[in-house]
This record gives C-alpha cells, sequence and structure tokens, in this order.
C-alpha cells in the first residue's frame, strides 16, 4: 500500500508541476533571473504542505522522523552543483521529468545528469563522508530543536512568512 501511496502522490504532484506551468523554460529562466517567482512560490507550497502533513502523521505515530546530520560543507558543494546544473540545462531534477513527460526531449540531458552525479556520488561517498560532511558538521538539529518549541509553533511562523512573500513576489 506504501508504493500506492508513492504513485498518487507522485502522479498529483507532477499534475500539480504541469498545471502551474512550471516545466516550462521560460518560468526555469524567470525563475534564475529573479524574474518569475512562480517557482520559488510553488516550491515554498509544496514544502509547507509537506511539512504540515509530515507532522501531523509523526503525532499520530505514523511515521518516524530520520533527522540527518547538517554539513555546511555537503550543503554548500551540494547547492553549487545543483544550481550549476539548473543553469546549464534549464531544468531542475524535477523539472526535467516532468518536461520529458510533456515531450521535450531535451530535458533527458537532466535525468542524464542526475543518473551521472547520483553513481558519481555512490563512488566517492565514503571520502566525501570523511572530509566534506565534517566541514560544518552541526549534527542532527531541527528549528524546534534549536528554539526547543514545539514544531506546531515554528509550522505558523513559517506558513505566515510563506504567505507574506507571497505578497511581496
Amino acid at each position: 500500500m506504501t508504493l500506492v501511496y508513492g504513485i498518487i502522490t507522485g502522479a498529483l504532484f507532477g499534475i500539480l508541476l504541469q498545471r502551474a506551468r512550471v516545466l516550462r523554460y521560460d518560468k526555469q529562466l524567470g525563475a534564475l533571473r529573479l524574474k518569475d517567482m512562480t517557482i520559488v512560490k510553488f516550491m515554498l507550497s509544496a514544502v509547507v504542505v509537506a511539512m504540515i502533513g509530515t507532522y501531523i502523521l509523526v503525532d499520530l505515530g505514523e511515521i518516524e522522523l530520520k533527522i540527518k546530520a547538517t554539513s555546511i560543507g555537503a550543503n554548500v558543494i551540494g547547492g553549487l552543483i545543483f544550481g550549476l546544473g539548473w543553469g546549464l540545462l534549464g531544468y531542475c531534477p524535477g523539472t526535467s521529468l516532468g518536461a520529458v513527460g510533456e515531450g521535450r526531449l531535451d530535458a533527458i540531458w537532466g535525468i542524464a545528469g542526475m543518473r551521472v552525479g547520483a553513481g558519481l556520488f555512490a563512488e566517492f561517498y565514503t571520502p566525501l563522508k570523511e572530509t566534506v560532511y565534517t566541514w560544518g558538521d552541526f549534527g542532527k538539529i531541527t528549528f524546534p530543536g534549536i528554539l526547543n518549541v514545539s514544531h506546531w509553533i515554528i509550522i505558523p511562523v513559517l506558513l505566515v512568512l510563506t504567505l507574506l512573500l507571497f505578497v511581496f513576489f
């Protein structure tokens, strides 16, 4: 049943990506140039919805969070690689899959890049863990943990900040 939920959720997310037109090259370019905030709004919406859903499931005892350690080195290097790929191709990983689904075959390069990147990451994981992952290692942290408050205090604050960003953008 878990796989069925995953397929349904993935299909719904793909439909929403397509309906929001964030799979379009002009939207991607607009986001990269900070001229069209459609993608930013879409992703912030997805993050807030996922955060609320995740914490509801945690509170119901249906799932358990497994927090990964925060590493500034890994985040910075990963972000640079992600940004370089997005800037060169014009699609981020998720939108390249959706663009192929819409028939834009140039996005296959994004899928190929993800596969190569995943393979390289797997191949070099041990040396990366001993070097890059130690740069700025803060351990397993969360906003509620840092502030020592319930996640239900943080979630409405982030929701309001997201809505304010929508108005600003």
